[in-house]
């Protein structure tokens, strides 16, 4: 490891968790089918309570909600999207902003008899309205001209997304509705606990978080409606999809397992076509990102079998307005066993009583520098760097939980710098990690983005002809 020389304490007051828009500042500003599908007004829209429990300090709704009609009879087997949802209620309730989870879930499930003990925690100790959504997307689907595959996740996303690509009707898209069911689950939010059985509680802005599809769905949802003051969009590291999606395939030679439908689908094959930005001018939060102003918290992994560890390098530096990252170490796509509610708890804490957040900046050089710069005193500044003495793949399922933290000295006051050199065989990944007081019993934990060196690329990625898109 090589220390680098001082950087000048003037750096540090240029950029402290803010960036200025970018330079088209029409990016996202114009309606798109993302819009107009959103605004449709759609009577099939209802919600009731199908059970209530009370318990010690707060009661819990579970509803059964209709959020919408979805293609029609003749295209899909269930046109008509059900969720369950739990709404938990603490008997005093300070703020007007509540939680809101979007999760997935079968329509073969039955309704949950109980909440999570991880929300009934938020909810208690930031005294608000804590609810989650199901179901989003309902599945499995039957689409009619599919030869009855029964399909889930990502492979409803991957055909819709064909259907797109090769009709251009709007409305294919599986985002549509997957953020429609958003927007109906904070209007039931509202309406329950504004009647007498809710209590008359006034609950009109949400913090939204959800993880991979859901946390695409939490950027969409923000982006159409501005009842929502701040997102936590999780393990969803891919924003600028066609420059992620080449990276991918430059750095593996293939795309990895985890993202197959895409590929099988052909759906790989129109990148960089006009067919291709018109999909993604409705659905890519990164072509949104001027309507993205607000407070937003990026939980990444550092072992996603879906996304590679550095692909913050292309949407990071665009994203406008309050803005923090952390990747999580020692993480697969699933999160499991890591401490990723203690940061949710802390950011949602923060947000809804207002604490100032601490001041700071990362920069990452082309050169491998990792710079970071602190108005306020971090409790630790950690340099988590990982190995790999094959080859430039960075999974959980690859190099297990390999990733190791030592403390970051200050080269001056607030400022901390650190850059690694390539190893002589193989490929080593790091990224800094700074921790602050919270207000709370853990700290907030935000890093950079993640550098690997050598920051070589075996592969090519090619535009594929057209031969190959099976119009």
């Amino acid at each position: 490891m090589k220390q680098l020389a001082v950087v000048t304490f003037f750096c540090m007051l240029c950029i402290i968790s803010f960036t200025a828009p970018a330079a088209d500042s029409e990016l996202g500003l114009s309606l798109t089918a993302l819009d107009h599908y959103i605004r449709k007004p759609d009577s099939n829209y209802e919600y009731e309570i199908i059970n209530t429990i009370n318990e010690e300090g707060y009661k819990t709704f579970v509803l059964e909600m209709t959020s919408q009609q979805w293609l029609t009879e003749a295209e899909v087997n269930f046109p008509i999207w059900e969720h369950f949802m739990i709404v938990i209620v603490p008997d005093v309730v300070k703020s007007d902003i509540g939680f809101l989870t979007i999760t997935g879930g079968s329509k073969a499930n039955n309704a949950p008899t109980a909440p999570l003990q991880t929300d009934v925690k938020r909810a208690l100790e930031t005294s608000t309205v804590v609810s989650t959504l199901y179901m989003v997307p309902n599945q499995p689907l039957i689409f009619s001209d599919d030869g009855g595959l029964q399909r889930t996740e990502d492979a409803i996303i991957a055909y819709t997304w064909d259907k797109h690509l090769k009709t251009g009707n709007n409305k294919w898209p599986l985002r549509l509705p997957m953020t429609k069911a958003a927007v109906r689950a904070m209007d039931t939010v509202t309406n329950l606990l504004a009647s007498s059985q809710g209590g008359g509680i006034k609950v009109e802005q949400f913090v939204v978080a959800g993880g991979s599809k859901r946390g695409w769905t939490t950027w969409t949802t923000a982006i159409v409606d501005d009842r929502v003051v701040a997102i936590m969009p999780i393990v969803i590291d891919v924003l600028n999809l066609s420059e992620s999606f080449k990276h991918h395939f430059s750095v593996y030679g293939a795309y990895s397992l985890a993202v197959i439908d895409y590929v099988t689908s052909g759906n790989v094959n129109w990148i960089d076509t006009p067919e291709w930005d018109a999909l993604m001018d409705i659905v890519e939060p990164y072509e949104y990102r001027n309507r993205l102003e607000l407070p937003k918290y990026l939980l990444n992994s550092t072992g996603d079998e879906f996304f590679l560890p550095d692909s913050s390098q292309f949407y990071w530096d665009d994203l406008i307005g309050e803005k923090h990252l952390r990747y999580v170490p020692n993480s697969n796509h699933s999160m499991d066993d890591t401490d990723i509610f203690d940061s949710v708890d802390a950011w949602y804490h923060a947000v809804v009583h207002n604490i100032k957040m601490p001041r700071y900046s990362w920069d990452l050089a082309e050169d491998g520098t990792i710079t970071v710069f602190t108005l306020d005193e971090p409790e630790a500044v950690l340099l988590w760097q990982a190995y790999n003495p094959n080859n430039r793949n960075f999974t959980q399922a690859v190099i297990g939980r390999a990733y190791e933290s030592s403390s970051l000295p200050e080269i001056e006051p607030g400022v901390f710098q650190v850059k690694l050199d390539p190893p002589e065989e193989g490929y080593t990944a790091y990224y800094v990690e700074m921790h602050f007081p919270s207000g709370i019993d853990v700290p907030f934990k935000f890093s950079s983005g993640i550098k690997i060196v050598p920051d070589t690329k075996e592969y090519a990625w090619q535009f594929k002809p057209d031969s190959s898109r099976g119009r």
